[in-house]
């Protein structure tokens, strides 16, 4: 789906402080901390020193949410760019957790027995009451992709990361909710192939 000859460096947002507790976020709209803030300083440096002076030529769009548009400021920052010069997608918003949302991982079992193994049992299909299944956001982020005519620095969330890779590689769909979605690392993606920085 992504063109040949473009590439997104695409920065998940760095770590808030219900990352740190493992409490789900969704579209709740919370800020880096002091650690993610470093985070996001730190795919900064290393995305400059990976494009010199080519950081001038590329787009930037970020998530609106609070977490991922302060990432790109941090990032366009450490490029030595206007901070807030960039676009906004609502489309790159995180995975609605519907009645998830501000909810401790390891509480789930005893809070929503029944949305707990039905999630285990599919989690590509599975859809929390008022949210979005991983399908629903692989939808929306596909929408989003056939869009994409220039290679861009994209800030995002960790779900949209995973469909994305989903979108682009040959991966199976139960596959896709588990994948790694580090917060100090740059995920270069082209067509059929997904690399780190």
């Amino acid at each position: 789906m992504l063109p040949r000859g473009i590439t997104l460096y695409y920065i998940r947002h760095g770590e808030t402080d219900w990352n740190a507790v493992q409490r789900y976020q969704g579209q709740t709209d919370i800020p880096l901390n002091a650690k993610g803030r470093g985070q996001a300083a730190r795919n900064g440096r290393v995305l400059a020193e990976h494009l010199g002076v080519w950081a001038t030529q590329l787009d930037y769009v970020a998530s609106p949410l609070s977490r991922a548009s302060e990432t790109m400021r941090f990032v366009r920052g450490e490029l030595g760019l206007a901070p807030d010069a960039f676009r906004r997608d609502a489309r790159l918003q995180e995975q609605h957790y519907g009645h998830w949302e501000g909810e401790l991982w390891g509480e789930l079992p005893k809070i929503d027995p029944q949305g707990y193994a039905e999630r285990a049992a599919d989690k590509w299909g599975w859809c929390p009451r008022g949210g979005e299944s991983y399908a629903m956001l692989s939808q929306r982020i596909a929408g989003w992709l056939g869009e994409v005519k220039e290679t861009a620095v994209v800030a995002s969330h960790g779900a949209v990361s995973r469909v994305l890779r989903g979108l682009v590689l040959p991966i199976s769909r139960d596959e896709i909710p588990t994948l790694d979605v580090p917060q100090d690392r740059i995920m270069v993606v082209r067509a059929g192939s997904v690399e780190w920085l």
